[in-house]
């Protein structure tokens, strides 16, 4: 039988998805090109907005018509919905086979074994802190994502993570480093470190054998834990998201400008430049903490990228709020922001609130920021105009064919003209020569 996964949401549910695909693939199941050739076909859920979830059940509903008309396929759901909804699920689909939750993807063959001999429809999703330690991977190419750290303590008015994900807990280093050697050898040159809270890495659970030496003496877990994935032979970039600015210490910062395979970019969510709303967000810092994280990151690393997540309309964000927020993302020069409108999640604080910021007030707030930094990103871009970059080649451009694109260690993305001998996952120099908003275009040095 073949099966096919379509993945909503963060980079930690494409990791998921792509562990159950070994998860599948290793139990005798074969992964197929498209949905529509498939006999399984299984949608991995997200529940941080609720326009997630209604993405993902609207699919459901479309396959779940085209079962009722005759395609025969088993029809399943699985990761943060369902972790959420639990039996509740199946009201919301009711033509569903199965529902496996966040903490029992390593159930999923025994689950669709179930469905096909008639004992359906299955429900998987334990409310325990069971921890799944899935490293396999089958997505060959130059990057992946590597889970150290899962779940969340944080406990953010807004976040739903916690309830759907657990609590937070970090991976043994030894555990991680041979995922790492693994992909390496498969040829991955790129990877990138997953965790909801990535720098609280090594707070809770073991991290390191007692005999472990930094050679370059950092005793943080995190920097150590960049230091130990640097060394690893063939690996040439090195990436980690989503931070949080209580985690960008000065040790942090000096890993960063010290190991050249950490790329030069952070991922630093603001939310809000209110110190009233971050206090009501229980988002642990103020303006001026988030600030200092960035001199820190840009002291230690200059030239080093910074974007950021921004919710607009939270509940009492008056439009002072809204204007300290604007001013601050102009005064810290964000190379790119995610904006997103403040939607209540079930299981949060901030549920209980009150939602006092209109639908067309959200919707302008968040169209005023996205043009503001639409402006900054090209402005950035712009001044990448004669400069050359080192890019990390991914392969053929998405839009034509006869060019490659590929990113710089700052996250942009890079169309250029290939040259003989040019391999996936080789480090070129590249000229840039004209800039848009989201990518620049370049000839290789």
């Amino acid at each position: 039988m073949k099966f096919f996964i379509r993945t909503y949401g963060c980079q930690m549910n494409v990791r998921d998805s792509e562990s159950v695909e070994s998860i599948l693939m290793d139990s005798g199941l074969e992964k197929a090109d498209d949905e529509g050739s498939a006999d399984i076909f299984i949608v991995n859920t997200c529940s941080v907005r609720g326009k997630a979830e209604d993405k993902a059940i609207g699919k459901l509903g479309v396959m779940a018509k085209a079962k009722r008309d005759g395609s025969g396929q088993i029809l399943g759901v699985m990761g943060c919905m369902v972790q959420r909804m639990q039996d509740q699920v199946f009201k919301r689909v009711p033509d569903l086979d199965f529902a496996v939750g966040t903490h029992r993807f390593s159930r999923m063959p025994a689950v669709i074994e179930a469905v096909k001999v008639g004992t359906g429809p299955v429900l998987e999703a334990g409310d325990d802190n069971l921890i799944e330690e899935l490293s396999g991977h089958t997505r060959v190419g130059m990057s992946a994502f590597i889970n150290i750290l899962f779940g969340c303590d944080r406990r953010c008015s807004f976040c739903i993570v916690p309830a759907v994900r657990g609590e937070e807990r970090s991976r043994l280093g030894a555990d991680v480093l041979e995922e790492v050697k693994a992909v390496a050898e498969s040829g991955v040159r790129e990877v990138t470190l997953l965790g909801q809270s990535v720098m609280s890495y090594g707070r809770k659970g073991g991290v390191w054998p007692d005999d472990y030496n930094s050679a370059n003496g950092y005793t943080e877990p995190l920097p150590r834990l960049l230091e130990a994935v640097c060394a690893v032979d063939g690996i040439r970039r090195v990436r980690f998201t989503s931070g949080h600015p209580s985690g960008c210490t000065p040790e942090l910062a000096r890993a960063m400008a010290e190991l050249t395979e950490v790329c030069e970019h952070m991922h630093l969510p603001l939310q809000s430049a209110s110190d009233r709303i971050l206090g009501s967000m229980k988002r642990g810092y103020k303006v001026e903490d988030y600030r200092a994280a960035v001199q820190c990151l840009r002291a230690a690393v200059p030239g080093i990228a910074v974007s950021t997540d921004i919710i607009v309309g939270f509940p009492s964000e008056t439009e002072d709020d809204f204007e300290m927020t604007r001013k601050f993302m102009d005064d810290i020069g964000f190379d790119n922001a995610f904006i997103f409108k403040y939607s209540p999640r079930p299981s949060t604080s901030a549920e209980k609130m009150v939602d006092d910021v209109s639908a067309e007030e959200k919707m302008r707030r968040n169209k005023v920021l996205l043009e503001d930094q639409g402006k900054r990103s090209k402005a950035v871009n712009e001044g990448m105009v004669d400069r050359s970059f080192k890019v990390l080649a991914e392969g053929v451009s998405l839009r034509n064919a006869e060019r490659w694109s590929g990113r710089t260690g700052t996250n942009r993305i890079v169309v250029f003209e290939p040259k003989d001998g040019l391999n996936k996952g080789d480090i070129v120099n590249v000229r840039i020569e004209r800039a848009m908003a989201q990518t620049v275009y370049g000839v290789i040095e």
